[in-house]
This record gives structure tokens, sequence and C-alpha cells, in this order.
């Protein structure tokens, strides 16, 4: 037993000594989807992060004396993920805002950059500024200071913004005529330039801002060294030759990189006026101010999910029809597609649909969402109506056969408004289902509520509200159905022998 104990602590001693002396993480956020070139999978290794952020989060590390590990969270959660501390400091092409200076702990500038307008090579001549655009449809980024500018432009000057969540597909759109500009910052319009012809970059200015990283507004000490860090990193060379490495270095960076260096005030935002941020008044006004177009996302939600049921219903009586009558090869047919469907997720589906047929149907961004929701819940509707026709009973299907009926008055006439009843109940519930899997059309750039509540939530720096009156809106939407539901449950009720 001593012997088992001394080799115990003989292994145990070391192990732990080495545990202490290891540094300690240094817990960095950000998001590779579509973030390119700030954080993004390499080329050559998908499991291997790359990108200017990537190196400034190293360089951090190194100068905290700690090991970074990177934290994957969504770009619209990096500053809530913050701020309760799933990790110490957001780096992926954060942009300097009011609302993040109002509610997280900054850090100094370290990028600058501009907010510049693409267009089609076409229309180069004409479009050069947002006043150039009413009635167009100018894409971006969600939840970004190009989208606060486009809201304002949208009252100024009638254009429609359009909401993307990645920087490829707008620039894509912009080719394809799906969009008439784009307005973006420079990084990503020059990168996109290098892979996508078709469109110009107008050399004006819209606006000016800077990338910075954000750490929980109780961590001010840690931003505070990291402050310092960035510094010497401006003072040596060393974010230059990050910056140069990534091709994106220029004659911004300088005069940043002075007035940092000589403790100047920095504007969040120069060059316009994105209006007063939603994280600097209360509560209360930022609700009045977001309410309508939460209310306007709530419209198309229900239209969407209203029309997409409809022609599931439709289309899921079919597919069940031809499963219980059709011949053998439409049945197999039928079950294909079902199983197919089924087997796949909704939101690779609205993807195909929408962006990988796009060189050959060029589908509208809410009849693609409408056609993908439709298509998925026939594939489930089908399978409610199939058992729902084989739940009646074979002896009264025997007996209208026997009385001369044919097979379309033994279906419409006994079986199908039988079957409808069986499957009324279930049938609701994927209506309600439907209501909240249409969140998944803001992907192509469908405007609905929960997209709508998200940007409200980020310009806010808080969920609480916003998620609040979002569940109040989608409840206020599906009680009524349930209740309705019920109440032809309990009318179509069959009689107790």
């Amino acid at each position: 037993m001593r012997i088992l104990l001394a080799g115990f602590l003989a292994f145990a001693i070391p192990t732990l000594a080495i545990a202490q002396n290891a540094a300690p993480e240094f817990r960095w956020a950000g998001d590779p989807e579509g973030g390119a070139p700030y954080v993004e999978a390499s080329p050559t290794d998908p499991n291997t992060l790359v990108g200017f952020d990537v190196e400034i989060a190293d360089l951090i590390a190194r100068g905290l004396q700690r090991t970074p590990r990177f934290v994957l969270i969504s770009f619209y959660s990096i500053d809530q993920s913050v701020a309760r501390g799933d990790a110490d400091i957001g780096l992926s092409g954060i942009e300097d805002t009011v609302a993040r200076r109002t509610t997280m702990a900054v850090t100094v500038p370290y990028y600058a950059f501009r907010e510049v307008l693409s267009v089609r090579d076409g229309d180069a001549a004409s479009y050069r500024s947002l006043s150039d655009l009413s009635g167009k449809r100018v894409a971006t980024l969600a939840g970004t200071i190009a989208y606060d500018i486009l809201l304002r432009a949208e009252r100024e000057y009638g254009l429609t913004a359009v909401s993307y969540e990645d920087d490829v597909h707008p620039y894509s759109d912009l080719v394809l005529g799906r969009v008439d500009a784009v307005l973006l910052d420079n990084i990503l319009a020059d990168r996109r330039k290098r892979t996508i012809s078709g469109f110009t970059i107008q050399p004006g200015t819209i606006a000016s801002s800077h990338y910075v990283g954000v750490l929980a507004p109780s961590n001010a000490a840690l931003r505070d060294r990291i402050n310092d860090i960035l510094r010497q990193a401006m003072r040596d060379g060393t974010l230059e030759q990050i910056f140069r490495k990534w091709q994106v270095w220029n004659d911004e960076q300088p005069p940043l990189y002075k007035a940092v260096l000589a403790g100047e005030t920095i504007p969040a935002v120069t060059g316009t006026d994105t209006g007063e941020s939603a994280a600097t008044i209360s509560w209360w006004r930022a609700t009045l101010r977001y309410l309508p177009a939460l209310l306007q996302a709530s419209v198309v939600t229900i239209v969407l999910s209203c029309m997409s049921m409809v022609l599931a219903v439709a289309l899921g009586m079919l597919i069940a029809s031809g499963r219980v009558y059709g011949q053998r090869g439409l049945r197999m047919l039928l079950t294909g597609y079902v199983e197919l469907v089924r087997g796949t997720p909704v939101l690779l589906q609205l993807f195909v649909l929408y962006y990988g047929i796009a060189a050959a149907i060029k589908l509208p961004a809410f009849a693609a969402a409408f056609l993908g929701l439709a298509l998925n819940y026939a594939a489930y509707e089908s399978e409610i109506y199939r058992s729902a026709l084989e739940a009646v009973p074979v002896g009264q299907l025997e007996a209208a056969r026997t009385l001369g009926f044919s097979e379309r008055q033994v279906l419409t006439l006994i079986r199908g408004p039988q079957a409808f009843r069986f499957a009324l109940a279930p049938m609701m519930n994927d209506f309600i289902a439907l209501l909240k899997d249409s969140s998944l059309v803001s992907v192509l750039t469908v405007m609905e509520l929960t997209k709508q509540t998200q940007i409200f939530a980020t310009n806010l720096g808080s969920w609480v509200i916003p998620g609040t009156l979002c569940a109040a809106l989608y409840l206020a939407m599906s009680l009524p159905l349930s209740a309705g539901a019920r109440r032809l449950e309990e009318r179509w009720k069959a009689p107790t022998l």
C-alpha cells in the first residue's frame, strides 16, 4: 500500500506543479462564418483559424502571458456572450459604435475602415451615392453601422435596406441583379472584388469608423492592459506588419495610430449621422422606436406562414393520395421525395432554392422562402394525411364500394372527410411549428420577426426587452390558432357510442 501511495504521489505532485505553472487561458470570441479576413477557416486546413483578428488575439495573449483559446460565437451574439463571461474579449471585425461604448468596455481602435458603396459596372455612372438609389434595393449586413445608415436612408431617400447574414452573397446578388447596390466596409468590398467580377466600388466614403475589441463592462482593468499592448504594437510596427500581411494596410491607419498614441478622443462614427443610439436612450423610447418595425415583421411572418401552410396542405394531400392510391412507380417516387425532404435540414433546402439554383432560376427572396417552407412541410403533412386515410375503418370503405360508390366517391365522400378530422390536431400543431420555423428565412434576406428582434437586441445591447416583445408577438399569433384548433376538434369530435 505504501508503495502504491508513493507511486501516486510521485506522479501527482509533478502533474499538479505543471498545471499550476501553465499559463492561464485568454478566451477570445469570434465567428468564422463570413468572417474573412478577420476570422476564417484556413483554405488548406479547415481546423485552423486564420485572419488578422486571429493574429491580434495571439498578440494580446502573448502580452498578457496567457494561452489564446478561440470561442465560437455567432457574430450577432458576441457582445452579449462576452458580457455574460463566455469569453474575455470579442474580436471579429467588431465595429466601434456609440452603443458598444455605452454598454461594453471597448478597447482603443486598432483599424480604421470606410463604408463604401458598390454597384454593378453598368450603373457606376448613375449610382454614386445613396441619394441616387431612391426606390432601389441596397444590401448590407444586419446589426452594423452600414445597416443603421441604410435605415435612415430609407426614410430620407426611399430606398430599401436588405440585410444579409454574410458578406459573400450581397455581392453575388448584386451581380445577379437581386439588389442594386451594396454598402459595406471597404475591406469586405475590396476582398470580394478580387473574386467576384461585374461590380464597381465607388470612390466616395459614406461613413468612417474603426474596429475594436469588446470586453464585459466589469472587465475594465483587463481592457486597460490590452490597450497598453495594442499601443505598443502600434509603436513598434507589429500591427502594421499584420495588416500588410493581409493586404489591408492603407494610408488611413497612421493618422489613427497617431491619435490613439496621443490620447485624443476619437469619435465612434464620422461622416454621417446614424441617429440616436438605442443603447443611449431609455428602454421605453427604444421600444417605441422599434415596435413598428417589429409589428411590420410580424405581418411578414404571419403572411408567409399562412401562404406556405396552404400550399403545404394542398401538396400534402396530393402526395398522401398518390401514396395510397397510386401505382408502384408513383408511390416510390413520392416516398423518395418525402424521405429526402424529411432527411435534410430545411435551412439547406432554403439555401438551395435561393442561392443554389440562382444561375438557372433567380427566385425573389420571399418566393424562395414561401416555396421552401411549403415544400418542406408538405412532406410532413403528407405523412399525417396518409396515416389519417389509413385510419378510416376498412369496413366503411367496403360497404361504400358494395353500394356502388366509385373510388373517387369513396375518397371524397367517406374516407377524405373522416381523415381530415383525424388529421386536424397534428395539422394545427404543424402550422404553429411552421410559424416559428419561418424565422429561418432571414438567411434569404426576408425581414421576419426574429431577424428584426435580433437587430433590435444588437442595437440595444440586451436581449431582455426585444426577446420579451418577440415572445409576446409570437404568442399573440399562435394562441388564437391553438384556440381555433381546439374549438374545431370539439365541434368535429366523433360521437361516442
